[in-house]
């Protein structure tokens, strides 16, 4: 009997259980792709809709602006007058242009910001400010121009240079003295330049050409374009060569002699060559005799 019942139990684990679970097809993907195209669907009309409702609403809008615009116009809120101040240089035609606005136009329809931005864009206006009072109705443009800090020969063309660098695209003549530069590259590095030289307001008054060679160094001419002095500076250090040039003119009075040159670009030395005159004498330097070079 216990083997009858071993025999039977063993043919119960071996014989398949019978399962509750169904296999359908595979239809997701079919299902997914349908989900997506009626949402895609639903978005499209969405936005369909918002577009025609921005659209009326902006038309309306529109509408609405121009009726106040044209009602305020016939009461009196037009421009009565546009005032400039601090124009010298920028082209007063040019300005106009700019600013676009006259007598018939309402003053609330003027947009302050986009003004200021255009009068900005003028090639000689660093920086201007844009206001509009009521009763009477008046545009105030006050700008600020540039200054020219040296004036760049190249090309056999000159161009004005600002207090940052920059080329002033615009005709220039000048009414006083101003630095000329020279060279490849003189505008983005003269205001390194101008910080070391201008230490000494003597010294640097009296300089007149400063002259950027190879793009890597200056030469400095004082007092007189053609028959100046030429202040040879070195391509690193210039600070100190331009301390031990103003100690020496302080304890030598070196700039007072009769110089073509004065070259401060060799470490523990300086070479100067003298103008050709009868006159001429030796100048001690260091306790020792410079001979001309």
């Amino acid at each position: 009997m216990e083997e009858r019942a071993e025999n039977n139990a063993e043919e119960v684990k071996k014989s398949p259980l019978p399962s509750n679970r169904v296999f359908l097809p595979l239809e997701w993907p079919q299902r997914l792709l349908g989900s997506l195209f009626i949402l895609a669907l639903i978005v499209g009309m969405a936005v369909v809709v918002i577009t025609i409702k921005e659209s009326l609403v902006s038309k309306q809008f529109e509408s609405i602006q121009k009726d106040f615009y044209t009602f305020t116009s016939k009461i009196g809120f037009t421009i009565d007058e546009i005032i400039i101040e601090g124009r010298k240089r920028t082209n007063s035609v040019d300005l106009l242009k700019a600013i676009g606005l006259s007598r018939k136009d309402n003053i609330f329809e003027v947009d302050v910001h986009a003004l200021q931005k255009r009068v900005q864009q003028l090639p000689w206006v660093r920086k201007a400010i844009v206001r509009k009072s009521f009763l009477p109705n008046v545009i105030m443009v006050s700008i600020q121009e540039k200054e020219v800090q040296s004036l760049w020969q190249i090309s056999e063309q000159f161009h004005p240079i600002d207090e940052e660098g920059r080329v002033i695209e615009a005709d220039y003549i000048p009414d006083k003295p101003v630095l000329l530069i020279v060279g490849n590259g003189a505008p983005e590095n003269i205001n390194a330049l101008l910080n070391i030289i201008k230490k000494d307001t003597k010294i640097f008054e009296r300089v007149k050409v400063a002259n950027y060679i190879s793009q890597r160094r200056w030469n400095l001419v004082l007092d007189d374009v053609r028959n100046g002095i030429t202040i040879k500076l070195p391509e690193i250090n210039v600070d100190e060569a331009w301390k031990k040039l103003i100690k020496l003119n302080t304890t030598k009075g070196i700039l007072k002699r009769k110089l073509t040159i004065i070259d401060l670009r060799f470490k523990g030395r300086i070479g100067i060559k003298l103008r050709k005159t009868p006159e001429n004498t030796d100048i001690k330097l260091n306790n020792s005799v410079e001979k001309n070079i």
